[in-house]
């Protein structure tokens, strides 16, 4: 297959699917290796970040993306409906970051960690689909664990939980005293 005959295929399979798609599954249907796959998408994403182009490829987690670039949004909304914009509160954003980075993780974790009940902001990330059900926990009830999403990945750009930002050790300890003092505080009231 020449050059030109597998960035076609590649173009077509992402432009199709409208979703994130395996490496391995765009080098099963163009019967080539990952490497070689893997090389032309990078040529491709970096020929239509070079180019003035309205589309993009993006990285999700090992899977790869034709998506719109964020700069032509004005351009669409003026012949699409606006989209519905997801707030996230504090409240969201704490629940969040407590399951970016502690995942899978059930919901009682959570609220361990949050120290309130937590059924709202979980059922709306995962009406946002930023939050999806990863499996069940082996234990009794078998309680559900809840991951992040591609979408979590793409609304954040980001390509993997790897690029997440590492929290300062220091921090931590600052954030645990915090807590203790506020703890202490509320005993003593």
């Amino acid at each position: 297959m020449k050059l030109s005959e597998l960035e076609a295929a590649i173009e077509a399979i992402l432009f199709t699917m409208g979703e994130a798609v395996e490496l391995e599954r765009i080098a099963a249907a163009t019967e080539q290796d990952e490497d070689t796959c893997r090389r032309v998408i990078r040529s491709m994403m970096d020929k239509y970040s070079g180019e003035d182009r309205g589309i993009q490829i993006i990285e999700l987690d090992g899977a790869f993306q034709m998506c719109t670039k964020a700069s032509m949004y004005e351009s669409i909304i003026k012949i699409a409906h606006v989209p519905k914009k997801h707030v996230l509160t504090d409240v969201l954003l704490e629940t969040l970051s407590i399951i970016a980075y502690k995942q899978p993780i059930t919901k009682m974790e959570i609220e361990h960690i949050r120290g309130v009940k937590s059924d709202h902001p979980v059922n709306k990330l995962v009406e946002y689909n930023l939050v999806c059900e990863a499996g069940r926990l082996d234990a009794p009830g078998r309680p559900i664990l809840f991951a992040t999403t591609e979408e979590f990945l793409r609304n954040f750009g980001i390509e993997s939980l790897e690029d997440l930002p590492v929290v300062n050790p220091e921090k931590i300890e600052d954030f645990k005293l915090e807590a203790e003092e506020e703890v202490q505080l509320e005993l003593d009231i």
